[in-house]
This record gives C-alpha cells, structure tokens and sequence, in this order.
C-alpha cells in the first residue's frame, strides 16, 4: 500500500490550502482515511477522517467549522480544505489508510507553514 501527500505550503494567517492524498496498493473497498498533524515538540494528533463506503466524518474540535475533510472513492483520494488558517495551524500532516482490521498505512507528509 502507498500513500501520498500534497499540497502543502507556506499561507498566510486567514488563507487556505487544500491537501490531497492519494492511496493505492489495496482494493478492499471499506477503509478509512485520516489526516494527523504534528508540530515540532508536539504529539502527532488526529485532524479529520472519512470511512469508506460510508462517508462519516470526525473533526478534532480545534478545526471543526474551518477545514472539511471529502473523498473521491472511485480514486482512493482525500482531500482537506484548510480555511481561516491560524498559525498554530503549522505543522507536518500526514495521511493514513486504516485497513481492516488492523492494518496501517502511512504517508510521508506534508509541510504546512502559517505565517505572515
């Protein structure tokens, strides 16, 4: 299983990016996809995931009503819209792919800087 992440960058306070992650390698059609985000010094934590074939969804509460978290299925891709961002918003964000019932799949990351 590969998984891959883009779209990061450096943003200003109040701008938006969006996040892809692209997964392969696997064709069970349940599965979850999640974002995490670590900074330096921090412990990694969960951002937002969306399970297949349902569609639910789980935000942490830091960035519910700011960043929305969608899925193309037929393309095993996530996405995350990342808007109103604030500078503790920095950090690397990492995609993974939890595979029943007990398989993990992670990415590299990728860098989010804000900052003016």
């Amino acid at each position: 299983v590969q998984v891959v992440e883009s779209g990061g960058g450096l943003v200003q306070p109040g701008g938006s990016l969006r996040l892809s992650c692209v997964a392969s390698g696997f064709t069970s059609s349940s599965y979850v996809m999640s974002w995490y985000r670590q900074a330096p010094g921090k412990e990694r934590e969960l951002v937002a995931s969306i399970n297949s074939p349902g569609g639910r969804t789980n935000y942490a509460d830091s960035v519910k009503g700011r960043f929305t978290i969608s899925r193309d299925n037929g393309k095993k891709t996530v996405y995350l819209q990342m808007n109103s961002l604030k500078p503790e918003d920095t950090a690397m964000y990492l995609c993974k792919v939890y595979l029943p019932p007990r398989n993990n799949y992670w990415g590299q990351g990728t860098q989010v800087t804000v900052s003016s």
